[in-house]
């Protein structure tokens, strides 16, 4: 692979997406670029002023902005695979910043006070950067060598939630820890504090070289409904959002019940959680439903689908008028008997009912014990058509790129996978790895698998060399094992975890696959007989330690390449005050809380080697 140029020195190019123009094999490509050129001045006004704050913020964001909107944006030329015209942009800076620690977990981490109890949190140790040689040796002097190709900000698993929703299973919860959480009604508030984060950072925390654009890699969404789907786009792109739905004046969900098996925070109720220690806070549903204000990203931003995107519940076959009509009604369960709870909990477990038949019987026969709510048409489900035209919505184009991946021949196809520039040298492609046929695992249809097998072969083709190729998606490659057919495509057969495995190592361009699902950071090698990739898997941000990454790939010019891998917490601040219940204080709150949710699962954080890393590849 011939030697790549590095975005310090040469100039960087407008971001394009290229999607399959039918499900089938035959897909051709078209260029998707961002807003006109006379968007820039609006879409500058609305950055977050924080992000100005140092001098040297402004660097971030003027590359994020210039992928965005460089001369030539908007004109779609198309163009066949591999082969896009890329209008060209404003240059990267010609003198990158110094690497720096400041708000990552270089410099502190988020860790608790106390040994018993509901624990506080406050400023901990930081997390070491650990060299990783697992697929090729870190030779010295390269930190003199190296350049820049790219860096880029993984948002994973943010799991924006309805908490009033008629759907939701909370009365799993001995089953399960994820059905319930007590700090999931703050998941807005938790989501714009981790906005605020990545717009105040001075740049790439390794090399100081300029942040191309966000990706998300699914989850967006905790229970594919359209008020979350609004709630999440506000969130990256600004806007006002009132994470309420139903009662306009005042929450109707399962922490006012009176159940014992939930916080109350507002109440004195001697519930569950606070026989752990959690707080009276008086004031915190109203305030948890209260408006939040985001200031949008200010940098481009392109958009990956989980299952909970897809799937009433994250595991349930979609587009099911049983669910469609209960979801906005005005009755919901709150209680369950054990013994019903552990039987449905180890059906969804075991993957024996996909499309919901056992949930749809147990619903029903519990009638009588479903508490009145206001009904909502808001919480409906989005079908994936819906999900295509609210991100190509010009109101939610924000930073950019118009459709933050997604295209026209997207919503023509029928299709949620596409390609895209992260800069001149690294191609990024976002893949679907729902399963329509149900179940929260994922897999790829033939016809998707063949659409990335002919995008990597199109770029070892590319005029001028390859490029490098990172890989997203929501599922890991230890939960693509759900080979369920889809029910729009019966004779399509479905691929796991091995298949993708073993494709994406017989192209050497490839240095990494990046998702989430698991909500637990572990960064796995592959070694194939033709090459060798990284797999970077990165926790949530609804589940303690609620983390982000930041990941930048350079040329050490001496047959390798490092990417570094650094982990970011959202910009609220580590110690919470229980009577501050302001945007901030909430956001500060949804972590702590999270901390000390029962069942929560101090290993999701992962070791030091699965956390702030330079994972070094043989390549060029």
């Amino acid at each position: 692979m011939p030697r790549i140029r590095s975005v310090a020195t040469a100039k960087v190019t407008a971001p394009t997406a290229t999607t399959a123009a039918t499900a089938g094999d035959g897909a051709g490509a078209v260029t998707a670029t961002a807003r006109a050129a006379s968007a820039v001045a609006g879409a500058a006004a609305r950055l977050d002023r924080r992000a100005f704050l140092a001098a040297t913020g402004a660097v971030t964001l003027s590359a994020g902005l210039g992928y965005a909107f460089g001369p030539g944006a908007g004109a779609g030329n198309a163009a066949p695979a591999g082969h896009a015209t890329v209008p060209r942009s404003r240059s990267a800076p010609a003198a990158p910043l110094m690497p720096y620690k400041n708000g990552t977990t270089l410099l502190t981490v988020a860790a608790p006070h106390g040994t018993t109890g509901y624990r506080r949190l406050g400023d901990g140790p930081a997390w070491p950067r650990v060299v990783r040689g697992d697929l090729a040796a870190a030779k010295n002097g390269r930190e003199g060598r190296r350049t820049a190709l790219a860096a880029f900000v993984q948002f994973t698993d943010l799991h924006i939630v309805d908490v009033q929703h008629p759907l939701r299973y909370e009365y799993l919860r001995a089953q399960t820890a994820s059905a319930w959480r007590p700090h999931e009604s703050l998941s807005v508030a938790g989501a714009v504090a981790l906005v605020e984060r990545v717009n105040a950072l001075r740049g790439a925390p390794a090399t100081g070289a300029p942040l191309h654009c966000v990706v998300t890699t699914g989850d967006n969404t905790d229970n594919n409904s359209r008020a979350e789907l609004d709630w999440y786009l506000k969130v990256m792109n600004g806007g006002r959002v009132t994470p309420n739905t139903g009662d306009p004046r005042h929450y109707e969900g399962v922490q006012a019940s009176g159940l014992k098996l939930y916080w109350h925070p507002d109440d004195t109720l001697r519930d569950a959680d606070k026989q752990f220690g959690f707080p009276h806070l008086h004031g915190f549903l109203d305030a948890a439903i209260r408006e939040v204000n985001s200031p949008g990203l200010g940098l481009p931003w392109y958009s990956t689908v989980g299952n909970h995107d897809a799937l009433p519940g994250g595991c349930w076959a979609p587009e099911d008028p049983y669910f469609t009509e209960f979801a906005v009604g005005g009755q919901k369960l709150m209680s369950l008997d054990a013994s019903r709870g552990a039987a449905l909990w180890k059906a969804v477990k075991k993957g024996r009912d996909p499309k919901g038949a056992h949930f749809k019987e147990l619903l029903r026969s519990e009638k009588r014990r479903m508490r009145s709510v206001t009904p909502d048409p808001a919480r409906a489900p989005f079908t994936p058509v819906e999900y295509l035209q609210a991100h190509l919505d010009p109101a939610h184009t924000g930073p950019g790129p118009h459709g933050h991946g997604y295209t026209q021949e997207n919503l023509a196809a029928a299709t949620q996978y596409y390609s895209f520039r992260i800069s001149d040298d690294v191609l990024g492609i976002s893949l679907d790895t729902t399963d329509p046929g149900g179940h929260y695992e994922g897999s790829l249809g033939t016809a998707q698998l063949r659409w990335l097998e002919r995008e990597l072969e199109a770029n070892e083709r590319r005029d001028g060399g390859p490029s490098y190729v990172v890989v997203f998606s929501h599922h890991t490659s230890r939960t693509m094992r759900n080979l369920r057919h889809d029910p729009a495509r019966p004779g399509e057969a479905r691929h796991g975890g091995d298949e993708i495995v073993s494709l994406l190592g017989r192209h050497r361009s490839v240095l990494a696959w990046v998702n989430g699902h698991s909500h637990k950071n572990r960064i796995t090698p592959h070694r194939t007989p033709h090459g060798s990739f990284w797999e970077v898997s990165t926790a949530s941000h609804i589940d303690f330690p609620q983390l982000a990454r930041v990941v930048e790939i350079t040329d050490n010019h001496d047959g390798t390449v490092s990417l570094f891998t650094t982990l970011i917490e959202s910009a609220a601040p580590h110690r919470t005050d229980f009577a501050d219940l302001s945007q901030t204080g909430l956001a500060a709150l949804y972590r702590e809380l999270s901390f000390n949710a029962p069942g929560a699962k101090p290993a999701l954080g992962g070791e030091n080697s699965d956390r702030n890393t330079e994972l070094v590849l043989r390549k060029g």
